[in-house]
């Protein structure tokens, strides 16, 4: 794990969840102010999950635990299951995994999928630019060779963040592109290595077997580095996002999220519809345009937002 990225990822997951906190306060604030815990608080609560694009799955799920959790141990104030309702968010993300999964021994090579406009190749950018800052030495592939434009946009991105990109023509084969910078981070006995892909519309089949030939060849030449598939979501998709994260994740086993945008959007809930039913982690957020936008998820940041104690 980069060390930067940890020092105040607690207030910038709690800023940037601020619109999405406020959003929930008023879905769910009738819910809790009942009188007493009764069946119609519990059929509330599962719409108010369902209408924040939590999803149906995780909703139910989240709703029944807590229910028996509110059985067992003899509650009755509304506002107690309000704030039982925020440990139990916290620990389903929990329970998908953390950032520490970026943590490895020896150099790291992180392959980044997603959508067009999802914020994949600004990623870049605060990738490289949290490791440069950590002392390490990193490097660019700009394998989305089918968009126009791409391969500058990335190569800036990748100059801003401190590093050089490895680049080739428009339309070329990314698989192509991808070879080569293994073969140049290798030769360079380079830490950090992000390879930016096509941001393919992740319904089109064709296009997402593109995405899986690349991850072979990945799999194949990156003997020595650790490798990790990072799935960049834009948090205003709302369910869409879950959509997303299951196509992608079946063609090239996602090891975990970026959540972009989350300081814009009231939709935050997607994350829980993410981790709780794909079990995939939330790993970083993005919470803004500039490089130093960027931290750590951190989960129990993120519920206190959404169901502050008072």
């Amino acid at each position: 794990m980069f060390r930067f990225l940890g020092n105040d990822s607690k207030a910038k997951t709690a800023d940037s969840s601020e619109a999405t906190g406020s959003s929930w306060r008023d879905v769910f604030g009738g819910v809790f102010r009942r009188g007493r815990v009764d069946d119609e608080l519990w059929d509330e609560l599962e719409e108010a999950l369902i209408v924040s694009d939590v999803g149906i799955q995780v909703s139910m799920r989240l709703v029944e635990t807590l229910r028996e959790r509110v059985s067992r141990e003899g509650v009755s104030d509304p506002d107690v299951v309000r704030l039982m309702m925020r440990d139990e968010i916290v620990r389903m993300l929990d329970s998908a995994g953390s950032s520490d999964g970026f943590t490895v021994d020896g150099p790291l090579v992180v392959m980044l999928v997603g959508v067009n406009g999802s914020g994949k190749t600004t990623t870049v950018g605060k990738l490289i630019h949290a490791a440069v800052l950590d002392g390490r030495s990193t490097l660019v592939a700009a394998a989305d060779t089918f968009r126009a434009g791409a391969i500058d946009q990335v190569r800036t991105w990748a100059e801003r963040g401190g590093s050089e990109c490895i680049s080739s023509s428009p339309g070329s084969d990314p698989g192509s592109v991808v070879f080569d910078s293994m073969q140049a981070a290798r030769a360079r006995g380079t830490d950090f290595l992000v390879i930016d892909t096509a941001g393919r519309l992740h319904t089109s089949s064709n296009l997402m077997e593109e995405l899986r030939k690349v991850r072979r060849i990945l799999d194949r030449e990156s003997s020595g580095y650790s490798t990790r598939v990072l799935l960049v979501i834009d948090g205003t998709t709302g369910q869409n996002g879950l959509s997303q994260a299951r196509l992608f994740t079946d063609a090239v086993s996602c090891d975990g999220v970026v959540l972009t945008k989350l300081d814009s959007t009231a939709k935050g809930g997607v994350s829980l519809a993410i981790s709780g039913e794909l079990g995939l982690p939330i790993w970083f957020v993005g919470t803004g345009e500039g490089l130093g936008d960027f931290a750590e998820f951190d989960s129990r940041a993120f519920a206190y937002s959404l169901f502050p104690s008072e």
